[in-house]
């Protein structure tokens, strides 16, 4: 091979050699840049999903937000929109303070529920059911509040409905044990309620019950309640004075309610 055939050769072979450390030294800046630019879009997807984490830690409850409503009171309360009174009125007034989810409560409904109201309905009491939400506050949960929203849709639609619904959820058929907050779920309440036929069809009950319409109302009685100073649920109270369950029947034999 002649001097200049291999000089030529080798200068070919530097010039290859060139190429393909260019052709490397793009493809490695290709790469740093791919890799700085994930790790800039990782960053900012994190500091994103983290921006998110934290607002939605700081965003008020449903029933947080629920104080800043404005309240709405449902047809058929009494004067001051917060009362709940079945029957025609008359006679001595029997207050009944209690819980949606309390199993005692419960028990009680469906031993003297539909009697009291009968005799509500007969003119030979005043009833009025007063609604707290004890066991929300003390295990956690908002069954208790989210029943007492629903049973104000209910009074919207007619004291009657209220009282059925009232005793349906109850019933031992519908009532939840204490830790099961099925009543939390809009859902389990409209089912109940189905067994009502004021409430059943009722597209502005059931839209009322779904869109919390009177959550406000709901907490507002919830306060009442607080305020009256109950110890326990359920509290009866003839003409301001609380009496033993136990005796209630007596009571009521008394006021010609059997």
């Amino acid at each position: 091979m002649s001097k200049r055939n291999s000089q030529a050769s080798k200068t070919a072979a530097r010039e290859r050699l060139r190429e393909e450390r260019e052709r490397q030294a793009k493809k490695d800046r290709m790469r740093r840049q791919l890799v700085v630019a994930g790790t800039g879009a990782l960053v900012l997807a994190l500091a994103g999903g983290i921006g998110y984490a934290v607002v939605q830690a700081n965003k008020p409850s449903e029933w947080e937000a629920a104080k800043d409503q404005t309240l709405v009171k449902p047809a058929n309360s009494g004067g001051d929109g917060l009362t709940v009174s079945l029957g025609k009125g008359g006679g001595k007034t029997i207050d009944i303070y209690e819980d949606l989810r309390c199993p005692a409560c419960a028990a009680f409904e469906q031993t003297n529920g539909e009697m009291l109201k009968k005799g509500a309905e007969e003119g030979k009491l005043t009833l009025r059911v007063h609604l707290g939400s004890i066991i929300d506050d003390n295990i956690g949960g908002s069954g208790s509040k989210n029943a007492v929203s629903a049973l104000g849709a209910a009074l919207n639609v007619s004291p009657e409905a209220f009282a059925e619904y009232h005793g349906l959820l109850y019933s031992a058929e519908h009532h939840p044990e204490e830790i099961d907050d099925k009543f939390a779920d809009d859902s389990y309440l409209l089912d109940v309620a189905k067994n009502v036929d004021a409430l059943k069809d009722s597209e502005e009950f059931s839209q009322a019950v779904e869109k919390g319409t009177y959550d406000k109302w709901a907490l507002t009685v919830i306060d009442e309640f607080n305020e009256a100073g109950i110890k326990g649920t359920p509290t009866v109270r003839i003409d301001g004075k609380d009496v033993e369950q136990t005796a209630l029947p007596a009571e009521l034999e008394k006021l010609g309610v059997k």
